[in-house]
């Protein structure tokens, strides 16, 4: 709410590179690997929706070392675990949009969206009222999935 009543001011910079110098549970950030760090999505289309983001400022996926692409994709897959763990997803949208006119709301910075679905996860308030309900607070997310990260990237099932 405090974004949308625009109490909240935008960083200065790249907001991905700011979020990767900050402390882990103020910026969300649920598990940092070498090149790539995972973080929950502060304006989620779903419970549980996060994005994998490289440490690297590039903006499109062929920018990417192939050390970093590799991790990017082990994150996502740790990501799934962590989600089928907590939520108990039917499904999984996995995806990147490369470029403003693609949809990215960072477009010089890339990030993949990972976003848990369920049947019914969408009513009439995302078609009428142009908004979302999520039934969970963002710390709330952040409380249930840190955990679970921690234990599966230390490789405990």
């Amino acid at each position: 709410m405090a974004y949308l009543r625009g109490d909240e001011p935008l960083p200065e910079g790249c907001l991905f590179c700011v979020k990767a110098r900050s402390q882990d549970a103020e910026a969300h950030i649920l598990h940092r690997g070498d090149c790539c760090y995972v973080i929950l999505n502060r304006f989620p289309y779903n419970n549980g929706h996060l994005m994998v983001v490289p440490y690297a400022h590039v903006a499109s996926l062929e920018d990417l070392d192939p050390e970093t692409l590799a991790e990017l994709m082990a994150l996502t897959q740790l990501s799934l675990r962590v989600l089928r763990e907590a939520y108990n997803p039917q499904g999984f949208n996995i995806g990147m949009n490369l470029g403003s006119v693609a949809g990215a709301g960072v477009a010089d910075h890339i990030h993949l969206h990972v976003v848990p679905r369920w049947g019914g996860d969408t009513n009439y308030m995302s078609v009428v009222g142009q908004t979302r309900v999520i039934p969970e607070w963002l710390d709330q997310t952040y409380e249930r999935l840190r955990p679970l990260f921690d234990r599966l990237a230390n490789g405990e099932e």
